[in-house]
């Protein structure tokens, strides 16, 4: 039996409809927080357990009897509140008699230890000292953090402005991350695996000349100053080249290279296609 945790999340969720088309409904169970929210994955045949971060003492019951986990990272962004949930996940896994966890990590949680990487570091070495066999999944930044709705106001005005200095972007579809997730979590050779998950890379002067093709007038790049706050760090990751780095783990897992820039766009900005 495979058990998905936090699967009424984005991730989660996409996650379960790749595992859904790989094996039989009974032998998926999700662990949600709430689990009306899945009540359609019940319909189906899934097997729906109450999980929640927040309270440790119902993840040993919701992992009971997995022979694999997908321990999907917590959505709290506080890294002691982070850090938390995770320990409670890997502690209730070791209890329940897991067989082997798949632990949905970040690029750089191996060797770094601060800021996005702090929790994931420390949930990496819980699971070393578990003694659980596990699989890691550090993935980038999701696309849709930048590739979203709000290229609505670039699309209008004629104009996409970004503070990355030119510098190139890995990042990666939630959906090529869940494939992935699921092959590994259905597949017997990733067990003791780090995998290191990047995407094509791409530019914003790249994505405005697409954005432009594809609604058939200019839309023009702009250069601007990084903004203060949590996009701004991102802006600085970027300009420091800390993003631009690529592997070939995700293609290898995939069996097929990840989505392009270009697919990206019309799949999660259907609007600029038209």
């Amino acid at each position: 039996m495979i058990v998905v945790s936090a699967a009424s999340g984005a991730l989660g969720r996409l996650v379960v409809e790749r595992l859904l088309a790989r094996i039989p409904a009974t032998d998926l169970t999700v662990a949600v927080r709430s689990p009306d929210r899945v009540d359609d994955l019940a319909a189906r045949g899934v097997r729906v357990r109450r999980g929640d971060y927040d309270e440790p003492d119902t993840l040993n019951a919701a992992f009971k009897g997995a022979d694999r986990l997908l321990l999907v990272s917590s959505p709290e962004l506080d890294p002691t509140r982070r850090t938390g949930h995770h320990r409670a996940a890997v502690d209730a896994a070791r209890d329940a008699g897991v067989g082997a966890v798949v632990y949905t990590s970040f690029l750089d949680a191996g060797t770094r230890a601060d800021g996005l990487t702090a929790a994931h570091h420390v949930t990496e070495q819980a699971l070393r000292d578990s003694g659980l066999p596990h699989t890691l999944l550090r993935h980038p930044f999701y696309s849709e953090a930048f590739l979203n709705p709000g290229l609505h106001v670039a699309v209008s005005d004629g104009e996409l402005s970004d503070g990355t200095g030119g510098h190139g972007i890995n990042t990666a579809s939630r959906a090529d991350l869940a494939e992935a997730a699921a092959r590994v979590l259905t597949e017997d050779h990733h067990l003791g695996r780090a995998y290191d998950f990047t995407g094509v890379r791409w530019t914003f002067p790249e994505l405005a000349g697409i954005l432009s093709r594809m609604h058939g007038r200019p839309i023009r790049h702009r250069e601007r100053d990084p903004l203060p706050g949590v996009s701004g760090w991102l802006e600085r990751q970027v300009r420091s080249g800390a993003l631009e780095r690529q592997t070939d783990d995700l293609t290898r897992v995939l069996g097929r290279p990840p989505t392009s820039l270009r697919q990206a766009v019309g799949e999660l900005f259907p609007a600029a296609g038209t």
